[in-house]
């Protein structure tokens, strides 16, 4: 998950992100507890106050940046939010998604879209269920961000894919080099290959203010 409100740059330090939701106060978070509550308080007008307005692409850009290495169902959308990637996948023919996050509201709001087999509320960091088995592919826009998910969150993800299953996950190009995502990478050389990172826009071009050039590496790998 990675939401701005319309122009990216309103937050005040000292905001109830709770009650005023921003980029500002999501890159702010720093509990599960944090984003639970600030998500609660935006499920309802995320799409529209977020990513219609802010011209939020990205979810499609892992969508089809999925696609186009050969990625196919059954699909595990980690961080999945109110569905946005889980649509782009379904719209590229992908079917059997099932969506996990931690916060029940915004999957409560993906859940009437009617895109995913299932959706699960879990912490990421406790581990991720596949009741049908391990999954073919796995994707995850927006997650691996300032405030939310670090490279602990890989092996958590790589654990949950059967092997030659193909992962895409979006990482915020300033997150990964500050937080140390080439060294997990490194530790998983054994266990995955074909890796490789692609710089994409998270924005489009409609959007304004500070963030609205900000980047992400498509970081995508196959299970071996």
């Amino acid at each position: 998950m990675h939401k701005p409100l319309a122009k990216l740059n309103t937050a005040s330090p000292n905001r109830d992100m709770a009650k005023d939701p921003s980029l500002d106060a999501a890159y702010a978070l720093e509990t599960p507890e944090d984003s639970k509550q600030l998500y609660a308080s935006w499920a309802d007008s995320y799409d529209s106050d977020f990513a219609r307005i802010s011209d939020y692409i990205l979810p499609e850009a892992v969508a089809r940046h999925f696609v186009n290495i050969g990625g196919f169902g059954p699909v595990l959308d980690v961080g999945a939010g109110t569905g946005l990637c889980g649509t782009a996948l379904r719209a590229r023919g992908i079917e059997d998604i099932d969506g996990t996050d931690i916060s029940a509201d915004m999957l409560k709001v993906a859940k009437t879209k009617g895109i995913y087999r299932t959706t699960r509320v879990e912490n990421l960091f406790d581990g991720l269920a596949t009741p049908h088995g391990p999954y073919q592919g796995a994707v995850s826009s927006g997650t691996f961000t300032n405030g939310h998910v670090g490279p602990n969150g890989i092996k958590p993800i790589l654990a949950a894919v059967r092997s030659g299953g193909r992962v895409v996950i979006s990482v915020n190009t300033k997150h990964y080099a500050a937080a140390g995502f080439e060294d997990i990478f490194a530790q998983l050389e054994t266990e995955i290959d074909d890796l490789t990172t692609t710089e994409a826009a998270i924005y489009g071009p409609s959007a304004s203010g500070d963030h609205a050039k900000d980047t992400a590496l498509l970081v995508a790998f196959r299970r071996t």
